[in-house]
This record gives structure tokens, C-alpha cells and sequence, in this order.
């Protein structure tokens, strides 16, 4: 069967009114799938566009990566939604919409008329999808949120995932926000498909706190026994398996081996090492002896790895049919063979020329092609299309543009 740019999502409208990452990425993955995505920015714009100075990229919208890898495929209008020409032009595309996605928090959506109980009376089959820091509930449910604080902080991965003779991982952004844009937009699609089936909307909510519990789930169940090998943080020394920990190489590489049965992976590596004597060492093996040598089989494999370069590794390690990865930096992630092989990367010419390597949302088909990488659309560069589309004239556009309740295409820097 060939394959079509049906895409699983086209007809679907969705209306956007979010910020920075976590609900755009959502919503930019509805878009890849095929929905008409129509995203609402204030007349400042949405302030991912003011981040260039974090991702050492230049200013504006020439060459604006950040916003085009949140926002790639959408339509960009702009509104101000506090006056009431802007909220009556926001009410008019939901209306029409089938999933809106936000991440304003709950109080300005209630003041506002957006919150889901007043859009569930007047739009009953829509879909929302509500990105929060931590939740629609609890007593910190109006605290505001960023991936850095409810997802690596609050969420149990800054305060666990390091050496303990370390210092807290240093966090990136957008991180916990991508896991939790595909979380969101899996929840919206099951939402849309009820709602197609019954008439009936419903409002997904997707937090950072929740995703990130849900990400170290395993270890938090686990630290439940008191295990001193589960109570991160704890020294790598002493990790209950040392055989999925990350190693230097004599030419000062790093590699990350991962053998999480140890009984059955012990017997295969230590050749790789070239420690064939310690296959049957009652010490090492099996790994309910080894809970009482850890610190000095982690130097056995410190001497072994070390010894050895980083392609001899990978050579043994392959022959072996043993898992690892070497331990990446980004610049060697943008020329990643399998990367690109695997179509996870692509090439984005923005409008000062430059050819920049952006990544795909990680949702591939065998059927359906996903449309071409394209740059993020300037702010309000479809404002007049779209009210044009709601039957607003030439005449009652010019007159909301020169009010200020609504902005024409406007280039950034």
C-alpha cells in the first residue's frame, strides 16, 4: 500500500491559547497529524519568541528555532482577548473548533469565562486540553509551574538523579514539557474520539508535577522498601547494578552500558574487560553476593573500561551483542546517522536563508507522511485570514487592527 497525506487528523480544528512549551508542542503534534491549528498570541506575542539570548540563537523571527519547533504547521493570529471585540472573535473560532488547548492558569480562565465548566454549557462536544504546573487540584493546583520547578524539582528528578558526591543535574528547558505535550495530545485524541462517538467533550488534564511522578514512577514504588540502593541520591559506587552505569574510556569518552539482569548479562561482559577470572568470582556473581562488594567491583570496572578506547569498546561490546550507547553531546546528536536515518531530524531553511537541523515530534507512520518541516509562522500573520474566514470585512479588520483588539503580521527583531 502507498502511502497518503491523509493525514489521521485533518477536518479537526483546534484553537490555541498557550504559551512557551508545553501545551504549543501539543498542539503542534495535532498539527503534524493533520488538524487546522489556529494559535491565539496576546498582541506582545507569545514569549517563547523573547527567548533567543537562553538558546544562544539569534534574535527574531528570521531565524526563530525555538518558537518554530513549538509551533511549526499552525496558523498564527493575534487577539487581544481582554477586550471584548477579541474575546467575541475567540468565541466565534470555538464555536467552530473541536479541541482547545491552554495553559492559562485556573483563575484568569475563570475570569475570563474559559474555564472548562462554563465552555462545557456553551460548547458541549469540545474538547479541552489544560496543561498546569501541578494539577486542577490540590492545595498548590494555582501555583505557577515551569518544567525547572514542577517537573525536575517538585516532580522528584532534580532532588534524586545525581551522584550524591554531586551537585543537582542542570536543567534544560522544554524537557518535561515535550513528555507532557504528547501525554496531553494522547489524552485530547481519546478525548475527540469519545466526543465523535457521543456528542460529549471533555477536559484532559496534563500537569509537570504528575508527568514527572509518572516518569520515576518505578523508583518511587521502589523506595517504598527502604533500600539503601533506591534512596537517591546515592553514590554511583554503590548503585545495586553496576553494570547499568556510565563509564570513562581510556581516550576519556564516556559510555553508557545497560545490563539491568545481571545475573544473565555478568558472564557475557566480563570478557569484554578482559576479566575472564572473575566469571565465576563468588564476590561479583550472583548479584545478591555482589550487594556486599559494590564499591570495589565498581573499580573493576572502572580499571576495565578504562582501559580500553572508546571504539575498542564498541567493537566488543557489538561482537558481544551486549547493549550501550555512547554518551552523546548534542552537536554529535545533529549528525547522528541513525538520527537522520530514522527521520527523528530534518532540515528547516528560515527566512534570513540559514539551513538549520530541527527535530520531528517522535510519532512516525507507516501509511501517512508527515508534512514538511516549515518555519513558525510570524505573529499575526494569519489574523486576517482567519477573520476573514468568520466573515469579518476588509473594513471590520482595518477598524479591530487600528482599536488594538487585534494585530496584522508584525516581524519580530
Amino acid at each position: 500500500m502507498s502511502k497518503t497525506m491523509n493525514r489521521p487528523l485533518e477536518g479537526v480544528r483546534v484553537v490555541e491559547l498557550a504559551t512557551f512549551i508545553a501545551g504549543p508542542s501539543c498542539a503542534r503534534y495535532l498539527a503534524d497529524l493533520g488538524a487546522d491549528v489556529i494559535k491565539i498570541e496576546a498582541p506582545n506575542g507569545d514569549p517563547l519568541r523573547f527567548t533567543a539570548v537562553n538558546e544562544g540563537r539569534p534574535f527574531g523571527d528570521a531565524e526563530d528555532t525555538s518558537f518554530c519547533m513549538e509551533n511549526t504547521g499552525k496558523r498564527c493570529i493575534t487577539l487581544n482577548t481582554k477586550t471584548e471585540a477579541g474575546m467575541k472573535v475567540l468565541h466565534e473560532l470555538l464555536a467552530k473548533a473541536d479541541i482547545f488547548i491552554t495553559n492559562w492558569r485556573q483563575s484568569p480562565l475563570k475570569r475570563a469565562g474559559l474555564d472548562y465548566q462554563t465552555l462545557h454549557a456553551k460548547y458541549p462536544s469540545l474538547v479541552v486540553g489544560f496543561v498546569s504546573g501541578y494539577g486542577e487540584k490540590g492545595p498548590d493546583k494555582d501555583l505557577p509551574g515551569f518544567d525547572f520547578t514542577a517537573f525536575f524539582a517538585r516532580g522528584g528528578v532534580m532532588g534524586t538523579m545525581y551522584d550524591k558526591d554531586s551537585i543537582p543535574m542542570f536543567p534544560i528547558a522544554g524537557f518535561g514539557d515535550h513528555q507532557v505535550g504528547i501525554y496531553l495530545a494522547s489524552g485530547v485524541i481519546a478525548a475527540l474520539y469519545r466526543a465523535r462517538e457521543t456528542g460529549e467533550g471533555d477536559q484532559v488534564i496534563v500537569s509537570l508535577l504528575h508527568t514527572a511522578l509518572w516518569d520515576v514512577g518505578l523508583f518511587i514504588s521502589s523506595s517504598q522498601y527502604g533500600d539503601p540502593s533506591t534512596q537517591f541520591p546515592i553514590s554511583r559506587k554503590m548503585a545495586a547494578n553496576p553494570l547499568n552505569t556510565a563509564h570513562r574510556t581510556k581516550d576519556g569518552r564516556w559510555i553508557q552500558i545497560a545490563m539491568p539482569r545481571y545475573d544473565y548479562y555478568y558472564p557475557k561482559f566480563m570478557p569484554v574487560i578482559n576479566r575472564e577470572d572473575l566469571i565465576d568470582d563468588p564476590r561479583y556473581f550472583p548479584q545478591t553476593n555482589l550487594q556486599a562488594h559494590l564499591e570495589e567491583f565498581y573499580q573493576v570496572l572502572v580499571d576495565g573500561i578504562g582501559s580500553l578506547t572508546l571504539d575498542e569498546m564498541c567493537q566488543r561490546m557489538t561482537e558481544a551483542d551486549l547493549p550501550f550507547a555512547v554518551c552523546q553531546t548534542w552537536d554529535q546528536c545533529l549528525v547522528d546517522p541513525q538520527a537522520w536515518g530514522s527521520d527523528a531530524l530534518a532540515k528547516v531553511t528560515f527566512p534570513n536563508g540559514a539551513e538549520r537541523t530541527m527535530v520531528r515530534t517522535p510519532v512516525l507512520f507507516t501509511e501517512t507522511d508527515l508534512p514538511a518541516y516549515e518555519r513558525g509562522r510570524f505573529l499575526g500573520e494569519d489574523t486576517r485570514a482567519v477573520l476573514t474566514e468568520l466573515g469579518y470585512s476588509s473594513e471590520q479588520i482595518d477598524a479591530m487592527i487600528a482599536a488594538g483588539e487585534a494585530t496584522d503580521v508584525k516581524r519580530i527583531g
